[in-house]
């Protein structure tokens, strides 16, 4: 029992085996009784008959704000974030504190955190006017996290992609850049004419006022897209930034919003869904067939798990429509970090056989996504390459 190593292993199985393992292992004293008094109140307290939680070794966290601020606090201090993260989320789900979010108090206790921007919007409808303020501070501070993570890469992505896009095209004349030209038609040197013959005219990328292409993200908001909501808001407002693309965002569930005229500031952005409710994704591409003016230079990403609640039949005849007419259409069952998701294989496996990849992709690989829609790379593969699951 004197070497440090197996002291520290002792120590370790402690904390995971909790209350338990106090007979053979001890108690835990100190710094790590206090973790384990906050592991305990999280993990260990039990429901009685009448459906309360009654006290473990902690006694549970209760029903009362000031006493989960107070925990909330506990664990950002003993644990780092990642592992509040989890707890955090595990506590809104076993222990049903949905309701207390809605108290500035623990508001302001809580680590910001994807998922619990999540929680936030689905209760945004029934938050007091003075918890709404709180939960926009949290929101604020996940998207601003969010934008110094991801913005520069995209807007990178995109305008590289953007400038290689107008370069393959048939310049006019006045666009045709003579020295890249020159350089890649040498082997196309006509010695009896002593001059090149170009076969490829390559061109400068046109001016950045220009509109390249049309972006669409159709976003489904209903209840198990939470992250995905928060993701496609996000980069849904850096998209709005680049200059030489149009982009749009709609958002549904049985019904359609369109949010493109909020979209230069994603917290309104955010605040603006409404998750919860069915899914209508027939009624959503309808309404984005609307905004496509464009169909050749339009890209659509479909953000949905595919559990379509309206007609299955009219959405494939919509998506085929769509294809049909030039649009390049993709759809990620999710756009988030939380891994393999569940999603109708059905429909993903019938808008395969329609040329559109349906595949779940993360938030740092969507701006290569971007970028290869804008050149009109083989998505299929970039979704082999990607998958998630």
């Amino acid at each position: 029992m004197t070497d440090p190593d197996h002291r520290e292993r002792l120590r370790r199985w402690r904390l995971v085996l909790g209350g338990p393992a106090e007979d053979s292992l001890g108690a835990a004293t100190g710094r790590d009784g206090a973790m384990d008094a906050a592991l305990a109140a999280l993990y260990d307290a039990p429901e009685d008959g009448d459906g309360d939680r009654r006290a473990g070794r902690a006694g549970g966290l209760g029903g009362s704000a000031p006493r989960v601020a107070r925990w909330l606090g506990d664990i950002r201090e003993y644990f780092p974030s990642t592992v509040v993260q989890v707890m955090q989320a595990d506590a809104i789900e076993r222990l049903e504190l949905t309701r207390l979010l809605l108290e500035p108090e623990m508001l302001a206790a809580v680590e910001p955190d994807v998922h619990l921007v999540g929680t936030l919007l689905s209760l945004n409808r029934v938050m007091p006017a003075e918890a709404k303020q709180a939960a926009r501070r949290v929101v604020r501070t996940v998207v601003d996290d969010l934008e110094r993570r991801l913005a520069q890469r995209t807007r990178a992505a995109v305008a590289g992609a953007l400038n290689r896009a107008a370069r393959i095209r048939r310049p006019r004349h006045a666009d045709i850049d003579w020295d890249r030209t020159i350089r890649a038609n040498l082997r196309h040197y006509q010695v009896a004419h002593r001059t090149v013959i170009p076969q490829r005219l390559i061109g400068y990328g046109r001016r950045a006022s220009a509109v390249h292409r049309d972006v669409v993200l159709c976003v489904d908001q209903s209840g198990s897209m939470a992250s995905s909501v928060v993701f496609a808001g996000v980069f849904a407002a850096v998209l709005a930034s680049v200059r030489s693309l149009r982009t749009s965002l709609v958002v549904f569930d049985t019904a359609v919003v369109d949010l493109t005229e909020q979209l230069s500031d994603p917290v309104e952005v955010l605040f603006g869904t409404q998750l919860g409710g069915g899914t209508d994704i027939n009624r959503a591409l309808a309404y984005t067939r609307q905004l496509v003016t464009r169909p050749r230079d339009t890209i659509v990403v479909l953000v949905s798990d595919l559990y379509e609640g309206g007609s299955r039949e009219q959405m494939l005849r919509r998506v085929a429509e769509l294809t049909t007419a030039g649009v390049q259409v993709v759809a990620l069952l999710a756009l988030s970090d939380e891994g393999a998701p569940a999603y109708d294989h059905e429909n993903a496996a019938a808008l395969a056989a329609l040329g559109v990849p349906a595949f779940a992709c993360t938030p740092d690989a969507f701006p290569e996504l971007m970028a290869a829609a804008i050149e009109r790379r083989d998505l299929v593969a970039f979704a082999q390459r990607h998958t998630m699951g």
